[in-house]
């Protein structure tokens, strides 16, 4: 059973290679990939162990900046983080100074949106400025490849800004007490949605139950997917469903 399967003559999204090639090696060549990958790679060779090209580099590291950013907002809207805490952060503090002075007159809590939206531009500008000096020389796609490393990225300086920040999120968001009681959470109803599902594939809806397949690791791979492709309020009311009741943490 595939998760998705839009086209009458064939099974899947039909991606092209240079689309598989850019999810496979998202963060850079891969020397040891997973059962599933290196499957994949058996029947469709995606180079595995050279850099990709620049439109996945790109990708990835953009991840990281919607990712720095946006979850500051999210921090804040929820009471993880206050801006006091956030000015201890160096590139943060630079921003938040400068939206002060072009906004002197506005209230501090309506400057969060102009805060991000500004940071988002200056680690923006400096990646296509360090990435415009990196590609001096590069001619075509089997330059980038041949290169030996990543094309695209931050110069040094913002590179240390964004890992400070980063490690400043790990510290004060990602692992906040709220946030992995949340985690704990959500392990335990994966775990015993799929658990439930091996023992019993009978309590799967109708034609991911007809479709299981009978051997490893497609067997164990098809209720992943099933599970993989759930809302939370949905895992939530399946696993009331077919486990039992469940306690949720604040917040979940």
């Amino acid at each position: 059973m595939l998760i998705d399967s839009p086209y009458p003559r064939w099974n899947g999204l039909n991606l092209t290679w240079e689309t598989l090639e850019g999810l496979a090696k998202h963060n850079g060549p891969i020397t040891r990939p997973g059962w599933a990958l290196a499957e994949c790679d058996a029947t469709f060779p995606l180079e595995l162990t050279r850099w990709s090209s620049l439109e996945a580099q790109v990708a990835a590291i953009a991840d990281d900046i919607a990712y720095d950013n946006h979850d500051i907002d999210d921090g804040l809207r929820a009471g993880l983080l206050t801006l006091d805490q956030l000015l201890a952060v160096p590139v943060v503090a630079r921003e938040w100074d400068g939206v002060r002075a072009r906004f002197p007159d506005v209230a501090p809590e309506r400057l969060v949106g102009e805060l991000i939206r500004t940071q988002i531009g200056t680690m923006v500008n400096d990646l296509i400025a360090e990435t415009q000096a990196r590609l001096e020389g590069i001619g075509d796609v089997a330059d980038v490849r041949a290169a030996g490393r990543c094309l695209v990225g931050f110069s040094d300086a913002m590179r240390d800004d964004e890992r400070t920040l980063k490690r400043f999120m790990y510290a004060n968001l990602y692992h906040h007490p709220r946030q992995l009681a949340a985690a704990q959470a959500a392990e335990g109803i994966v775990a015993g949605l799929f658990a439930a599902y091996r023992a019993d594939p009978a309590l799967l809806p109708g034609e991911w139950a007809e479709r299981l397949p009978a051997d490893e690791p497609w067997r164990s791979r098809h209720i992943a997917d099933f599970i993989a492709g759930m809302t939370d309020r949905y895992a939530v009311s399946r696993y009331r469903e077919v486990v039992g009741p469940i306690d949720l943490p604040e917040g979940f």
